[in-house]
């Protein structure tokens, strides 16, 4: 006698339907958003008033989010600080503040406001996805009560968390992640307890997320993609521009080719902070960007992306970051090596005095290797290549292996190193390349203008960056950016028990 097993049928039939329905491809949006700023961030006001400036911000996200989907957008990522803005106290920031419950309750916001305490922020946001069918992406802040049985809860009987957000299409609530590694300028949040490691899953890939600063560390960030093997990061962002190393769009395409992963950023626009640059990038190619100093304005950005990444034929090979530099001897060393300073950062450079060559820079372990032939050698510009290998102890400590081709400000060697934006110097060829200690390397490479060259360089097998035909535009630096993690300090939330 056969028996049915109808449970076993009704699985398969699920697991059909969902990959049936599974997209192989999805459109992405980011917005950067010009934000409609408190006008005393050190007065406290009333929860009124500060739902009042939370709304000016969002009627401006709502008409981007409308205009995403559209275009056909499944999900639109806007950034940090985006809704209240910044440089609060622990006081001020409170009014702006709501209790975020964790998305397990299942709660769609929009049609049962009143499930939870107050949470109009919540209820808009909510309401927004699910009338434009769109999964939203927002950075508030979270509350939570706490008492003396917690060691740790602050004097106020409550902590406070910068926090993403995110609605589904019918704006249920499916991901709430607390910003693990805050910046030095954030006390009016608390770190939490442990990092968390915040995922979810959709018809068009799974999603990772965390914000800002998270993605110079171990925690969450590499874990997400390493670990969980998230298809596309989703990350809110409030990024001030530190050339020649750290440009939003420089460093976060260059972390979603190293990571192999999609990343959708979503940045500020304000010029007097020289905060902008958005993007949405593939781990193969940046797909969209957006740079721009000069204006006050929102930008919203929408391209198509691979929903699963790793399966793509254009994902990247694998590398071995250090097989070719550790493989060669040195180039042509001279004794004319000097140092030089990188956002705090004690270089040591050698100068590209010829128009062609091969050099080689020494720091600790790391010996970067470079070979190159410029377009025409200008008197007017100074080249170098660099190499730092330490911990980087301002504005976080983390730890760092940076080869790095780059113009100096001036042609005073002194000036190598401090923040360039235009250059007139091109490249025919450029290898560079390094002796690693880490596999986590970020591959950089900026023209004039702050402006990326996606499809002009490529990264061999063997861990050398080079060039594809020449550069069309001159080169700013030419970088590989690398983390070892394993030397970083602990996290201060871990550090002081």
């Amino acid at each position: 006698m056969v028996y049915s097993q109808p449970h076993v049928y009704t699985t398969i039939f699920t697991l059909s339907v969902l990959k049936a329905c599974a997209l192989d491809s999805y459109i992405a949006a980011v917005y950067e958003h010009s934000v409609i700023l408190s006008e005393d961030t050190k007065i406290p006001v009333s929860p009124e008033d500060a739902l009042m400036l939370m709304n000016k911000n969002m009627d401006v996200l709502e008409g981007a989010i409308k205009a995403a989907a559209l275009q056909g957008a499944r999900i639109i990522v806007t950034p940090e600080d985006g809704i209240y803005g910044w440089l609060f106290t622990r006081e001020t920031i409170y009014p702006y503040l709501e209790d975020i419950p964790d998305p397990q309750v299942n709660w769609i916001p929009c049609t049962d406001p009143d499930r939870f305490a107050p949470a109009p922020v919540q209820e808009r946001l909510s309401c927004m996805a699910r009338s434009n069918a769109i999964y939203v992406v927002a950075n508030i802040g979270d509350k939570k009560p706490c008492n003396s049985s917690d060691p740790k809860c602050p004097s106020d009987g409550h902590y406070q968390y910068n926090t993403d957000v995110v609605f589904d299409s019918e704006g249920k609530l499916v991901a709430r992640y607390h910003k693990y590694n805050l910046f030095v300028t954030e006390t009016q949040f608390d770190y939490p307890k442990e990092p968390e490691f915040v995922t979810f899953n959709t018809s068009f890939g799974k999603f990772g997320i965390f914000t800002c600063a998270d993605i110079l560390f171990h925690d969450p960030a590499v874990v997400l993609v390493s670990k969980l093997q998230v298809d596309t990061v989703l990350f809110p962002t409030a990024w001030m521009n530190t050339l020649p190393l750290l440009s939003a769009c420089q460093f976060h395409s260059a972390w979603a080719m190293g990571m192999g992963v999609n990343f959708l950023s979503a940045n500020i626009c304000n010029s007097s902070l020289d905060i902008t640059g958005s993007g949405i990038y593939a781990p193969n190619v940046p797909r969209a960007f957006h740079y721009n100093t000069e204006t006050e304005s929102g930008h919203l950005l929408v391209t198509e992306l691979s929903s699963h990444p790793r399966l793509s034929p254009t994902y990247p090979i694998a590398v071995n970051w250090s097989s070719y530099a550790t493989s060669i001897k040195r180039f042509s060393p001279d004794g004319h090596d000097f140092s030089g300073v990188i956002y705090f950062d004690l270089f040591t450079f050698t100068e590209l005095a010829k128009p062609e060559g091969n050099r080689t820079v020494c720091q600790k372990d790391l010996c970067c290797h470079l070979s190159y032939r410029m377009a025409e050698k200008r008197e007017d510009e100074v080249y170098v290549l660099g190499a730092f290998d330490g911990l980087h102890v301002v504005e976080g400590e983390y730890y760092l292996q940076i080869c790095t081709l780059l113009k100096c400000k001036s042609t005073d060697l002194k000036t190598c190193g401090q923040p360039v934006a235009t250059a007139h110097t091109s490249f025919d060829t450029f290898s560079l390349s390094g002796t690693f200690g880490t596999s986590y390397i970020f591959p950089e490479v900026l023209l004039t203008g702050v402006q990326l060259a996606p499809g002009e360089f490529q990264v061999l097998s063997d861990g050398r960056l080079i060039n594809q035909n020449g550069t069309s535009k001159p080169v700013l630096s030419v970088t590989l950016f690398g983390r070892w993690y394993e030397k970083d300090p602990p996290h201060p939330q871990q550090a002081f028990p």
